[in-house]
């Protein structure tokens, strides 16, 4: 009986950070826009950028290969504004460049050509329905962008499904090991970069305000691969209206930093 190879480690880590590289994206174009800031929270935790990315992974999702969206480009084929940002905006360009070139010699290795049939006079006709198959990645030309129209998010999306050997049909060969190095130090790379620039690679500050509830010492933390949280060093004895970590302090992530920050600016008037 056949039996199925085990899976490598490295193609979930791989995907996780693809996915992470994805969720953050719409974060780190917004941030070329905006001018860097050393306060904290972070920008994207006040809200208006959480609902920016938002935007932009609802629109990535509902995309049909074959139809591009402005927000949707590469960078280097949409007219961008002046950047405030150039931090972010190399990050951006490095990790776009890395994903589609990553794209394109993983389909060299992995994808079956487009087939052709020869008939009886020595023409040679292409198969169209096969070279219109939406799961293939077209490689770009001097007179066509190929699937890098389509953006990133589709760059890392279809890198994720080749790290993970997702069937379709004849289309692809298996990723050989290799390769799924190279997949999953890239989309490591690329991941570090974005959460370099937006500052989510591992932080911790004295926030310059007190607590809104208590006007307790504020601090603000952090991580790779983790969310931001901002906890109050009054203790359990902070009225704030959160949970308090697993230290008794007051504690706010996700959505409530924007409550937050909105009492610190608040506290400012």
């Amino acid at each position: 009986m056949a039996t199925t190879a085990p899976t490598s480690p490295r193609a979930p880590r791989a995907a996780v950070d693809l996915a992470a590289v994805r969720e953050a994206w719409g974060d780190l174009l917004a941030a070329i826009e905006r001018r860097p800031a050393a306060e904290w929270p972070p920008r994207e935790a006040r809200g208006f950028l959480d609902q920016l990315a938002a935007d932009e992974h609802h629109v990535e999702d509902d995309a049909v290969p074959g139809e591009p969206t402005v927000g949707r480009l590469p960078l280097v084929l949409r007219e961008h504004p002046a950047p405030l940002n150039l931090d972010a905006l190399d990050a951006a360009i490095e990790v776009e460049r890395a994903l589609f070139d990553l794209a394109d010699q993983v389909a060299e290795q992995v994808q079956r050509p487009i087939r052709t049939t020869r008939d009886a006079h020595g023409h040679i006709t292409t198969d169209q329905a096969d070279a219109a198959d939406p799961a293939r990645w077209h490689y770009q030309a001097p007179t066509s962008p190929g699937s890098r129209v389509f953006g990133l998010h589709w760059a890392a999306v279809w890198i994720e499904g080749r790290a993970e050997d997702e069937p379709h049909e004849d289309l692809f060969a298996p990723t050989p090991p290799r390769l799924l190095d190279q997949i999953a130090d890239t989309a490591h790379r690329a991941r570090r970069a974005v959460e370099r620039a937006l500052g989510r690679d591992g932080r911790t500050a004295a926030l310059d305000d007190p607590c809104p509830w208590c006007a307790g010492p504020l601090t603000g933390r952090t991580r790779s691969g983790g969310e931001p949280v901002v906890t109050c060093s009054t203790g359990a004895e902070c009225g704030a209206p959160v949970m308090r970590d697993d230290w008794g302090r007051r504690a706010w992530r996700g959505a409530d930093l924007v409550v937050l920050w909105v009492a610190m600016e608040a506290a400012r008037q």
